[in-house]
């Protein structure tokens, strides 16, 4: 009986990427023909020499419970991981492996926050960000930013935000839903606000970090004056086509990885053995290995960005990376199309899904009501009859 749920499940909001994927579905089983670009998934298969691992890992018998905070093997490879594509340094203490990055998110925010303690998120933000926080008794704190200013946010914006309450800044880059990224001299201006905060802890999402298109990744725990109050969130999902795999991990201060392994101990426990011993595999080939997917995810990115140009009323800025674009859509806002009142970003993204059978996902979810969200992992065939639709569904506004 709905009445006697928890108040923090009946106050939790349903993730929307998630919804809208069930949607489609549900057209789809309907016989229409959705095009699919709401979901935050490469549409490549696992690379072979990965599946091999795993392949390998079952004919040896793995099958145990593992170390909660993952194989010593696999903390090794996220190590010498850090350390080639980061420069960072940590050590076995400072790594936990958890079921995915967004169980590594719910770690830190379990095991930081307090009733009333708040959270920066740069908006747009990763759509789970603020539920997350919510759900350890935090409170979200916004920071508005626009497709004028690349989706990023200030110094100025920074300082603004901060309050005696301010425990933590969350944010991605490359970011999802906007995919803008954080150069380094961008990130130098927010730390050089935060030396001012020492007790603000900072959660820098990198789990995007390879598909980039500008190159230079930075991470704000290469600053040394940051590093002690820094927890890198990265994984495998994106990269390595490895989303069902479901491996993420941090490097953070000993204390923060210790109380996550604590926490992991009570709720899942260790991540899976097979994924764990495949994810060892991943880590350790150069990057080399899945450059194909990034200069095919960079091609799609400038068809998608050429075709949205010309669809009046869409403006955009070029992603530096992931596989999204984030394009305003507010000139459509109080128009009646085919019927169709469009008030705002959702109701907008249910009108293209209804109407031209195109899934995508409204930018409230992402904290950012004037956009929507453009996932491209998708074929250059797709994309074109996607955009095709849209076009022609608008051009009765």
């Amino acid at each position: 009986m709905q009445e006697q749920l928890s108040n923090r499940i009946n106050n939790l909001a349903t993730s929307q990427t998630l919804a809208m994927a069930a949607k489609a579905r549900e057209l789809r089983g309907e016989g229409k023909d959705i095009i699919g670009l709401s979901l935050g998934e490469p549409d490549f298969n696992t690379p072979d020499f990965i599946k091999q691992a795993a392949i390998e890992a079952i004919n040896e018998n793995y099958n145990s419970y593992t170390p909660v905070d993952g194989y010593v093997e696999l903390k090794e490879a996220i190590i010498n991981k850090f350390k080639r594509d980061n420069n960072l340094t940590y050590d076995l203490s400072q790594i936990v492996v958890s079921t995915g990055a967004k169980q590594s998110l719910a770690n830190v925010a379990m095991v930081l926050l307090n009733p009333g303690d708040e959270v920066i998120l740069p908006c747009p933000y990763w759509v789970s960000y603020a539920e997350i926080v919510k759900l350890a008794e935090g409170v979200p704190v916004e920071v508005p930013t626009s497709v004028e200013t690349d989706f990023k946010m200030t110094p100025e914006q920074l300082e603004a935000a901060i309050t005696p309450k301010t425990k933590m800044i969350w944010y991605s880059s490359p970011c999802n839903p906007s995919g803008m990224v954080y150069s380094k001299e961008e990130l130098r201006g927010l730390a050089d606000v935060l030396k001012k905060h020492p007790d603000i802890v900072i959660v820098s999402d990198e789990i995007y970090e390879h598909i980039n298109f500008v190159g230079g990744h930075a991470s704000m725990a290469q600053f040394e004056d940051m590093y002690d109050r820094v927890v890198t969130v990265n994984g495998v999902s994106k990269a390595f086509a490895m989303t069902g795999w479901r491996i993420g991990y941090i490097g953070a201060p000993t204390w923060i990885a210790r109380a996550c392994n604590k926490m992991q101990g009570q709720i899942t426990s260790g991540a899976n053995c097979i994924a764990q011993r495949a994810v060892i595999k991943a880590l350790e080939a150069p990057v080399s290995e899945i450059s194909y997917m990034v200069d095919t995810f960079k091609k799609r990115r400038k068809l998608i960005i050429d075709l949205l140009n010309n669809i009046e009323g869409f403006v955009t800025t070029e992603p530096e990376g992931a596989f999204y674009v984030f394009p305003n859509v507010s000139h459509f806002f109080g128009k009646t199309i085919k019927g169709h009142k469009i008030e705002n970003a959702t109701d907008f993204s249910m009108f293209l899904l209804e109407e031209a059978l195109v899934a995508t996902v409204t930018g409230d979810a992402f904290g950012n009501p004037d956009c929507i969200r453009i996932s491209y992992a998708a074929s250059e065939s797709q994309i074109k009859e996607a955009m095709k639709r849209i076009k022609s569904v608008l051009s009765e506004a």
